[in-house]
Parts: C-alpha cells; structure tokens; sequence
C-alpha cells in the first residue's frame, strides 16, 4: 500500500501533466483563433473592395458578362455587390413650429410619394431628372 506522501507525489505529478498539455492546448487555440479573425478581417475588406469594383462598373458591364469573362458565379458576384455598404447618405433635419404655448410638433416631408407622384416600373417610366443606370441582377443559369 502506497502511504499518504507517496499518493500525493503521484497526484501532483499527474496534476503536473495535465496541466501542460491544458495549457498547451489552450494557447494553441487562442492563436490559431486570432489568425481566423485576421483572416476573416482580411476577407471582409476584399469582399467590400469587390463590391465597389461592381458596383463603379455596373454602367459599363453587366455581372452575366463578367462571370463569362472571370469563370466567377453570378451569385457570387451578385452577392458582393448587394451585400457592400452603401455611403452614408444626408439626414434632413425636422423643422419644429410651434402652435399654442406649449404644444410643440415636428413637421417633416411625406415618407412615401403621393399616389400621383410614383412612377409605374411596368411602364418602364423613371424618376425625373435620374440618369442612374439599372442596377445589375444575376440572372440564374
């Protein structure tokens, strides 16, 4: 029978043991896991230079043509183009007026346009005074 001394070197030295290789593991993991975000950084920013690339390009080729030309997918295309971020636009502010003492209200312009004021797609009519081209769609093949 091992006495008590003996029985706690054995347990020490096992402890001792496991606790390397926890640690090994451990820090192996933490740094395999800081290069995936680097990468997946790295992936994010390329993806979104890709999608500024199709969309700067869009008024001069289509994406079904530059799939033929790169052997890429159009959905893969298509997906780095919709899912760039598009630039911040202006926000109008809200004119306030006042009406008894008191009585405060914000006024702001009509969300959507009158019934008069939209334009029918099917008709292939526009917005007046838009010279944007047609944003590009992949077509399923």
């Amino acid at each position: 029978m091992a006495t008590p001394e003996e029985i706690r070197q054995r347990v020490e030295e096992a402890d001792t043991a496991r606790s390397v290789r926890r640690a090994a593991a451990a820090q192996q993991v933490g740094e395999l896991a800081g290069r995936r975000a680097a990468i997946v950084e790295q992936l994010a920013e390329v993806e979104r230079e890709l999608g500024e690339v199709l969309a700067d390009a869009q008024d001069v080729i289509d994406v079904d043509e530059l799939a033929a030309f790169t052997d890429l997918k159009p959905s893969d295309l298509t997906g780095w183009l919709v899912a760039r971020k598009p630039g911040r636009g202006k926000r109008k502010k809200a004119v306030t007026t006042t009406g008894a003492p008191g009585e405060t209200r914000s006024i702001s312009g009509p969300r959507t346009p009158a019934p008069e004021q939209r334009s029918n797609s099917r008709e292939g009519s526009t917005a007046a005074g838009t010279d944007k081209p047609e944003p590009l769609v992949a077509h399923a093949s």
